[in-house]
């Protein structure tokens, strides 16, 4: 029996990783399975969070860029262990 060669190989591996991961970009909308619910709302929540409330990070996971330039610049104090190396 003879071997593929090398690129035929990795031909083969990355065809069928590429048609195994293909499947994972069909889902359409998360739902929970039949006969299953949503977890439970959280410790001091009024109501269990949707699907997408879940999925919408925050600002805290994803912060904002921040665009507001320096308008006061202020002397830096002086840094006592800023010292120069011993000889």
């Amino acid at each position: 029996m003879t071997r593929l060669p090398l690129t035929a190989r990795l031909t083969v591996a990355l065809s069928l990783a590429g048609l195994t991961l293909s499947g994972c970009g069909a889902a359409d909308g998360l739902e929970p399975q039949p006969g299953k619910s949503l977890p439970v709302a959280p410790y001091g929540a009024k109501t269990t969070p949707t699907p997408a409330a879940l999925l919408t990070p925050t600002t805290q996971q994803r912060p904002e860029r921040s665009d507001e330039l320096l308008t006061n610049s202020r002397e830096r104090r002086s840094d006592e262990f800023n010292l120069p190396p011993p000889n």
